[in-house]
């Protein structure tokens, strides 16, 4: 084949990269594209795409190639430069979403109407969301337990090195404004994360090498802070899930979070609604409360440590998954508040946030989802209690009550009144 293009989305890298071997490997020029959403570029997540766009660019341009960056519709600007370059196909990974999958439609029907070859690959997830299908019929999984058996048996494709050449054409202009992004990318940077696939395979290595042994006994220490934080990487595909988990055979409860990361990835597949109805309906009813939800929104519950997640969440763009547990709980199952309201404020803040597991995950929690037990209510003093014994965490993200001593900061009804602009507990806890 002449020359094939390449789109990237969630797939900003060179190794494992189906799409982008498969082009390198069939095709005489390969054209790597991104089309940057203008309202993408605007949100928290901006400034760390960016810089992973950056580090891509540098990637290919050290094997002979280059990234085209376009503005606009992804399908338009696609098509658009096929055209210019009487490319004869575009290669894409496979996505789940509902955007991403009307995106995919759109583009195979453009394709077709200009007599281009449209193709979509793997690489999203460590199996294909639409390949596991229980013996008892049904199009997916919908509980955990299953899937993971059928999931762990399942055989894998092969991990894939990164192309040595990406022969792009000699006319191919870049679209890139020398500067301007890597400007945008110290601007608008992630606080504590630097975006890339370079940064990600050191981050990788060395959580391999130095903590995953210890996953297990640490994922819950709130304080300790002990998860690997690689998931900002996956979520933008810097890292392949499926060489994560290659080189993490022995990682046992590590490699069962990537496999809840491909559960949630199945069912959205299966049910593309679910960043917006009930997977399951259980005719719950929410209270419309706009107090309580800003109260939430802004950490100041009452609660110590449910407003210290939050905060970190404001503060930082991400969240320790355990306060992650504790926060979402708290407004849906004491607040009574709609998990579509939380949800949307995490989707808006959260580094990481894909929608695969962020609705998925706050449908779970709200017990519409694939929670076994829906009627499930975590209790957050006991979380902070037993995940954050020496109060911690709470005081690191809480500095008005910095002074209260121990676990006494877990008890927000007993707090001494000299504690001021810390408000009581929205709702009663017992």
């Amino acid at each position: 084949m002449d020359t094939v293009i390449v789109l990237f989305n969630r797939d900003l890298r060179v190794h494992d990269h189906p799409a982008l071997a498969a082009a390198c490997a069939g095709a005489r020029r390969v054209v790597p594209l991104f089309v940057v959403d203008p309202a993408l570029t605007g949100s928290p997540r901006g400034g760390f795409l960016v810089e992973c766009l950056a580090d891509l660019r540098d990637s290919l341009r050290r094997r002979g190639g280059d990234l085209a960056v376009r503005r606009g519709d992804p399908v338009t600007e696609t098509v658009r430069l096929a055209r210019e370059l009487s490319a004869r196909a575009v290669y894409v990974s496979a996505d789940v979403s509902a955007f991403a999958r009307a995106r995919e439609r759109r583009l195979a029907e453009e394709c077709a109407r200009h007599r281009m070859e449209f193709r979509t690959f793997p690489g999203v997830t460590i199996v294909p969301p639409g390949a596991l299908r229980p013996s008892g019929g049904g199009d997916h999984y919908r509980i955990f337990t299953p899937y993971l058996r059928s999931w762990s048996r399942t055989e894998r494709r092969r991990v894939l090195p990164a192309p040595r050449w990406v022969p792009v054409p000699e006319n191919l202009r870049s679209g890139w404004p020398e500067g301007t992004w890597r400007e945008r990318a110290r601007g608008e940077g992630h606080p504590l994360l630097t975006g890339g696939e370079t940064v990600a395979r050191k981050r990788m290595s060395q959580w391999l090498r130095w903590c995953v042994g210890d996953y297990a006994e640490g994922q819950d220490d709130l304080a300790g802070n002990r998860t690997s934080k690689l998931s900002p990487y996956l979520r933008f595909g810097c890292l392949s899930p499926l060489e994560l988990e290659s080189l993490a055979e022995d990682g046992g409860e590590f490699v069962r979070q990537l496999c809840w990361r491909d559960f949630h990835h199945q069912v959205t597949f299966a049910f593309p609604r679910i960043n917006r109805d009930d997977y399951r309906s259980r005719g719950l009813r929410w209270h419309d409360d706009e107090h309580a939800a800003q109260a939430w929104k802004a950490g100041m519950t009452g609660v110590p440590i449910v407003d210290a997640g939050m905060r970190q969440l404001r503060a930082e763009g991400w969240m320790h998954n355990r306060a992650r547990l504790i926060t979402s709980s708290f407004l849906v199952k004491w607040l009574k508040v709609d998990w579509r309201v939380g949800a949307a404020h995490f989707w808006e803040l959260l580094l990481d946030g894909d929608v695969a597991n962020n609705y998925g995950n706050w449908q779970w929690v709200a017990g519409t989802g694939n929670d076994t037990r829906p009627n499930r209510v975590i209790n957050p003093i006991r979380q902070a209690v037993r995940f954050d014994p020496d109060g911690e965490y709470v005081r690191r993200y809480l500095p008005e009550l910095e002074a209260v001593p121990g676990r006494a900061v877990h008890r927000p009804w007993r707090l001494p009144s000299a504690v001021h602009g810390y408000p009581g507990p929205l709702v009663p806890l017992d």
